[in-house]
């Protein structure tokens, strides 16, 4: 794509962009029932035996990929694309569109799911945003990662909010009958799709642990919002921030050298003004 001039770029990614969200406001009629609830109820055997599904987030994730792929598949087929998937389950990302006219025209796509805190329906857990290791820092990488990262135009995060339904209202140890489908209680409903660019939602923290994943903010709003920590600093800061996360080290207000793993401080360290972070996007203490 280095031929292409940035402006005819940015087309093409808004382009993508407003073609998948008109794409995601129509899922919500093919996933949920009238009530809300999750049009999925659970496992059928050959004898006709309905098992419910397991409130595990892992396993409603899958099944909610699953659910809305043929989905996916209409939508690469209307707009040009074929849809590639990732040669193994831990490569970056989950698909990639590629245009069938131009395969220098490629867009990644990972697909998020997340529930509403029972506690704080405002807030979810968050979750990753893919790697900030080998292929993020060395764009022309393949490790884990389909395509180098520096041949997508943009990096989109198609995602799932819901609600968890009541444990006592879920009983995983029946089995129904197909005559019974309509009483089963979902395990999940309310559901809210988003489209974002995953740097519009990123937080200034790792995601899980000590894996080099990058973490998203976490109150619903501003997920929908697209209004994470770097809203105001653009998808160029993102990336040198991350770029370089734990790897610039400073003499701290104590004499000792410390690693910058904080916004504020690799703003202040590269010269950027401070009050551009997005403090009200901050990741909400857990």
């Amino acid at each position: 794509m280095s031929a292409m001039k940035e402006n005819l770029k940015i087309q093409l990614k808004n382009k993508f962009r407003t073609d998948l969200i008109e794409f995601v406001n129509q899922l919500n009629g093919y996933v949920s029932m009238e009530n809300g609830q999750w049009t999925i109820k659970g496992f059928l055997d050959v004898f006709q035996n309905i098992y419910t599904i397991s409130a595990d987030t892992k396993i409603v994730s899958k099944i909610l990929e699953i659910h809305i792929f043929p989905k996916i598949l209409e939508f690469a087929q209307k707009y040009g694309y074929k849809v590639v998937l990732t040669k193994h389950q831990n490569y970056y990302p989950d698909v990639s569109f590629v245009s069938a006219e131009n395969e220098e025209i490629k867009f990644a796509r990972d697909f998020k799911t997340i529930y509403r805190l029972p506690n704080s329906p405002e807030f979810c857990n968050g979750f990753t945003l893919g790697s900030h290791g080998e292929y993020f820092i060395n764009r022309n990488s393949s490790k884990n990662i389909q395509f180098p990262y520096n041949q997508y135009l943009g990096h989109f995060c198609l995602g799932i909010i819901y609600s968890r339904s009541d444990s006592h209202d879920v009983d995983e140890t029946r089995i129904y009958r197909i005559e019974d489908l309509h009483s089963i209680t979902s395990v999940i409903s309310n559901f809210q799709f988003f489209v974002t660019e995953k740097w519009e939602i990123a937080s200034d923290s790792s995601g899980s642990g000590n894996t080099a994943n990058i973490g998203s903010i976490n109150k619903i709003s501003d997920i929908l919002g697209c209004n994470g920590m770097f809203k105001n600093l653009g998808e160029e800061v993102f990336d040198d921030y991350w770029m370089n996360y734990g790897k610039i080290t400073v003499i701290g207000e104590d004499g000792k050298p410390k690693k910058i793993t904080k916004l504020k401080q690799f703003l202040e360290y590269r010269g950027i003004d401070v009050n551009l972070i997005n403090t009200r996007a901050s990741r909400r203490n857990k």
